[in-house]
């Protein structure tokens, strides 16, 4: 990773944080991004070398904002060699009881943000003939589970995207990877809109217990530097792609069971 020029958007917190933390560490040129511009300046502090970090605030569903914050990016190092799409937002509510604006809000910051900060990335890439996303989805993009409706649409949305254009541009020299974390010490949470579109505000268990986040950002690392397609990362909830896989209807008893919320 070392003078390696990465571009990590969510990087005001947990994941996002973590992975700036030890890419600044490595060596690496780290340009973070968030809508909260003072907390990214806090994580800059902190991080071993600041002088290799530059703050570049931006809002994923400020659409019209993001090409030019994507020329901006380019223009501060020259170049981009990984962009981790990191920014997202989660759900914990009932379909019943979710407001469509909240599924709204999901697809605009968990996809369509996501696209179209990709999009703008793109040609960038293809002139300078190497380029590498790297998407933090979920295992909820691989299966789903009850009160997380819109996150797991949104994020079973960006496989399809991703997958495609990995194959449509391997030819460019362009690598793409797929990040499926599954509970991690995290905010997210706590972040999480309820039905109405406010904050749950309070953790739940399996997040309180799960992977340290510091160990998923290393396990990270090693699947951008091993450029895999895709990569799992958390505790026995992992296995849960091979039951949907092999046993979907077992998958399914197994998650109604374990009352995860």
């Amino acid at each position: 990773m070392e003078n390696k020029v990465i571009w990590i958007t969510g990087a005001s917190s947990g994941i996002g944080e973590a992975l700036t933390y030890q890419l600044n560490a490595k060596g690496a040129k780290v340009i973070i991004s968030a809508r909260r511009e003072e907390v990214l300046v806090c994580v800059k502090k902190n991080c071993k070398s600041p002088e290799n970090v530059t703050v570049l605030p931006l809002d994923l569903t400020n659409f019209e904002s993001l090409v030019r914050i994507t020329e901006k990016a380019f223009s501060l190092f020259g170049k981009i060699d990984v962009l981790i799409n990191n920014g997202g937002l989660s759900q914990r509510s009932l379909i019943i009881d979710t407001k469509f604006e909240v599924y709204q809000q999901m697809i605009d910051v968990n996809y369509l943000g996501t696209i179209k900060l990709t999009k703008h990335v793109l040609p960038h890439f293809i002139a300078q003939k190497s380029g590498h996303f790297v998407t933090v989805t979920s295992l909820m993009g691989k299966f789903s589970s009850p009160y997380r409706s819109g996150y797991c649409g949104a994020k079973h949305a960006l496989h399809g995207f991703f997958d495609a254009l990995r194959m449509e541009h391997e030819k460019d020299n362009i690598d793409v990877s797929i990040i499926c974390p599954g509970f991690i010490q995290t905010n997210v949470a706590k972040n999480a809109l309820t039905g109405d579109g406010s904050a749950l505000q309070k953790e739940d268990s399996a997040t309180e217990n799960g992977m340290p986040v510091e160990k998923c950002a290393r396990e990270i690392i090693s699947a951008i530097r091993k450029k895999r397609f895709e990569t799992y990362i958390g505790g026995k909830e992992k296995f849960g792609i091979y039951l949907k896989r092999f046993f979907p209807k077992l998958l399914h008893k197994v998650v109604l069971k374990s009352k995860v919320r």
